[in-house]
């Protein structure tokens, strides 16, 4: 099943914020597609496995960057516009990142 999305709705995050973010996913990328490549070549299995615990660590790093960033610029936009039922929203949000 496809998940909606409200696509009239925008960030309202910096450049340098946005610009930091996808310079960190990018990083990201690289460690999944190395990862791949140790797997290909039969890299010992622990080695691969700490690479991963590396890539988890480096995903949770944005996420909070993102998290912190909705709430200092979308957050606060939507609640100065009447939205607060932007609150309910951010804390389901927060219920499933932390499970």
């Amino acid at each position: 099943m496809k998940a909606e999305h409200n696509h009239t709705r925008i960030a309202h995050h910096s450049y340098e914020t946005k610009n930091q973010m996808v310079k960190r996913m990018n990083r990201i990328e690289g460690q999944i597609r190395g990862i791949t490549k140790m797997i290909e070549n039969d890299v010992y299995c622990d080695d691969i496995l700490h690479q991963f615990l590396s890539v988890e660590s480096a995903i949770k790093g944005v996420k909070t960057q993102l998290l912190e960033a909705h709430m200092k610029s979308c957050v606060i936009q939507q609640i100065q516009d009447g939205e607060i039922e932007v609150v309910d929203e951010l804390l389901q949000t927060i219920k499933k990142m932390t499970k």
